[in-house]
């Protein structure tokens, strides 16, 4: 199986897309299709016998355009149209002024008034109309296309409503020129509403189109973060090369205010960088020898050279762009919905059309009346605020999670995350680091705490226990040395003995005190250290004890104001962890948390989490990504803590860029926006046609209200304005605090 995302042109509304999409899904070997009508692409996954150039022609076959592979390198926002709109918007006045000056007291061109030259005015409506013809060919091309493939969409409507007026309007110029009773025929000539309908039918598409690439703006960000050019160090000289130029394993140099080229691990030096569009944080973090640092960072304040890891497509940034995109490309539950109705909506106003067009010649009206009232209702009802009311939403979202540092893999979690009743709290690596750290030194002896510590670490370098980990880390952090460790021994159960300057040195628990026959004289600090979650390291120097640390897991900073937060929005919280009840809580205790469900392997969380879900509740579990992969597909929703460069290989559904578990509560914030937005959208698309289509009838006509083809040309326009411009507040949504 195979994915793929092609960029489609010809797409005008949701019935388009709706189209495509029924018509890519029924294609053999294409095992699903999913088309963005803001993006305007398609995302298919399709058998591997099947080529690029047969997924082309099946949406080439539907009547649209592939115009290949969609690349977010050479995604460009192009104005080309724009001279077309100002030529046709002049003609458009001049149309206007021609058949509407004498109506609202203008002068009129005197061999060109409809009433004294009635066969002049025709030819010259009739000409200038020609051009809008050639300028609209593409609507009618896809109306028509559309229609034989059985899936009409909104210039399917505008197609039969244009030539519609237009054939009456030339057989019309046709009896001014036989018929002896011109005028007759002169008051049914609708050319200008042919030409004055495409033409906004064209300027509704400019304004959404540049509304439209508002809404991509961050995706765009996130293309441009990486620089187009980098600094190699090769042969011992700096050589300044295009980003396409470096190769994996390059060594890179980057100096104060410089972007990081691509990932990679630090060779040499140490500095500040600034990661806050790629993870969302906002402090610099300070990175040194072997640190990885990622593409588009800005260094500072240091020198470093670092080599190259992950390049092109294979970097953080391109993975981000890939599923961010591949996100929008997904459908919502509330986007099918709409969706389903647009591919109804079409056919229905035909027939309504049709309808309505028979019922007036039936009453009595004029061919000329029926067909204008024909006309208006085809162009009124236009679906375009109907299928932008969902995407344009999701887009400006997804954007603005990936701005924050929340990777969101699909459209349907925006939609469902402030649904969420229960969140589930892996401990170890979520709600705390996931590393042991030194938390408390008790030093009973004439060493400086940093002294004591180097003989700790240089005796605990010679294993792979978990806590060696915890001395390590504070050498490295502190700038201090390994001391030469001899007699090096393991005791079983108790702890570590080697011999540093010909002075024996044991670490353990306390367990030290009976095998080296001494007293304890410690056993209350000690109490308070296992009290607060600690493991217990006694040095005891020529069984002179020399202090006392205690060791444990730290938790996350952000883990207690996260906690509350979800609480006061009435979220029900449970940590899970493999640890025993003890420990589980002392560490729930203090960071809030009410329930905890401690003892429980790996392989049994995801049991757990399905009978939460068994039970009616909507389940948001939160893990590191690695052990937690199970429970984290079992949840309605699973979010992964987990570092940028391991984005790849993570199957949540959810990824927070950063260790900030207050992303939680943004991300269950922005899905409440977005469905609110959306919501917002539909009411105004629907209330847009509710009110329209009537009109359009002419069912208020007894009250004075009527409209005409061009008016609702117009208002077809303003109505997927409102839409795009509702969609767009969305970027103004701020992080609350």
């Amino acid at each position: 199986m195979a994915k793929i995302i092609l960029s489609i042109d010809g797409m005008t509304c949701s019935a388009c897309s709706t189209g495509l999409e029924k018509y890519l899904n029924k294609q053999k070997g294409v095992i699903n299709a999913s088309v963005n009508l803001v993006l305007a692409q398609a995302l298919i996954e399709y058998e591997n016998y099947l080529k690029i150039e047969d997924l082309e022609n099946f949406v080439r076959e539907a009547g649209f355009e592939s115009l290949g592979i969609y690349n977010e390198a050479t995604e460009k926002s192009e104005d080309k149209g724009k001279l077309f709109l100002i030529i046709y918007g002049v003609l458009a006045v001049i149309i206007l002024y021609i058949s509407m000056s004498n109506m609202i007291g203008l002068p009129s061109i005197p061999f060109l008034n409809m009433m004294d030259y009635p066969l002049n005015y025709a030819i010259c409506i009739f000409i200038l109309t020609i051009p809008f013809l050639i300028y609209g060919k593409d609507i009618f091309i896809s109306g028509i296309k559309n229609l034989f493939h059985k899936s009409p969409n909104m210039d399917t409507l505008v197609t039969l409503g244009v030539f519609a007026s237009f054939i009456f309007s030339l057989f019309s110029t046709i009896m001014i020129l036989i018929d002896k009773n011109k005028m007759i025929y002169v008051e049914s000539l609708y050319f200008e509403s042919c030409a004055i309908i495409i033409y906004f039918i064209k300027l509704g598409r400019f304004i959404d189109k540049k509304s439209k690439e508002k809404t991509k703006e961050a995706i765009k960000e996130l293309v441009q973060i990486t620089p187009m050019e980098a600094v190699v160090k090769r042969n011992k000289k700096e050589m300044k090369v295009t980003i396409d130029e470096v190769k994996k394993d390059d060594i890179l140099i980057s100096k104060p205010g410089m972007k990081i080229a691509v990932d990679g691990v630090i060779t040499f030096g140490e500095t500040y960088l600034d990661e806050a569009f790629i993870t969302g944080e906002s402090v610099p973090v300070k990175k040194s020898y072997n640190d990885k640092v990622i593409a588009g960072s800005i260094n500072l304040d240091g020198y470093i050279e670092y080599k190259a890891t992950r390049i092109g497509k294979a970097s953080t940034i391109s993975e981000i762009v890939k599923l961010v995109v591949e996100a929008t490309n997904t459908k919502a539950p509330i986007q099918r919905i709409a969706d389903r109705v647009s591919g109804y909506f079409v056919p229905a106003i035909i027939v309504i059309a049709i309808l309505t067009f028979i019922s007036y010649l039936l009453l009595g009206n004029s061919l000329s009346t029926s067909i204008t009232t024909f006309v208006t209702v085809l162009v009124v009802a236009c679906p375009c605020a109907l299928g932008l009311a969902t995407p344009l939403a999701i887009v400006v979202s997804e954007g603005l999670c990936a701005k924050n540092g929340i990777l969101v893999k699909k459209s349907e979690t925006l939609e469902n995350a402030h649904k969420i009743d229960t969140v589930v709290f892996d401990k170890t690596g979520t709600l705390t680091y996931g590393n042991l750290k030194i938390s408390k030194i008790y030093n009973y002896s004439k060493y400086t705490d940093n002294n004591l510590i180097e003989k700790v670490a240089s005796i605990e370098s010679k294993t792979t226990h978990p806590i060696s980990k915890a001395f390590e880390d504070y050498i490295t952090e502190h700038n201090l040395k390994i001391e030469p460790v001899n007699n090096f021994n393991n005791i079983a159960g108790i702890g570590l003995y080697g011999s540093i300057n010909n002075k024996k040195i044991y670490i353990g628990n306390n367990k030290l005190f009976d095998k080296l026959n001494i007293e304890n004289k410690y056993e209350e600090q000690e109490n308070q250290l296992q009290i607060l979650g600690n493991s217990i390291v006694y040095v005891i120097e020529d069984n002179r004890v020399l202090g006392l640390i205690g060791v444990k897991d730290i938790v996350r900073d952000n883990a207690k104001t996260t906690v509350l937060k979800l609480k006061k929005l009435g979220k029900n919280i449970i940590m899970l962890t493999g640890d025993n009840d003890k420990t589980a809580n002392i560490i729930a205790n203090s960071i809030g948390i009410d329930t905890v469900i401690s003892n429980v392997m790996p392989k049994d969380k995801t049991m757990v989490i399905k009978k939460l879900i068994e039970k009616g509740n909507k389940v948001m579990m939160v893990g590191d990504g690695i052990n937690d992969a199970p429970s984290l597909a079992t949840a309605n929703i699973g979010v992964s803590v987990n570092g940028a460069t391991d984005i790849a290989a993570d199957s949540s559904d959810v990824i927070l860029m950063n260790d900030n578990l207050e992303k939680i509560v943004s991300l269950i914030d922005i899905s409440k926006q977005t469905i609110r937005n959306i919501k917002q959208n539909l009411f105004w698309a629907f209330f847009y046609n509710v009110c329209m289509i009537p009109i359009a009838i002419g069912l208020f006509r007894s009250f004075g209200i009527v409209m005409n083809p061009m008016i609702a040309g117009f208002s077809m326009t303003i109505s997927s304005l409102t839409v795009v411009l509702n969609a767009l507040k969305l970027k103004n949504w701020k992080e609350k605090k």
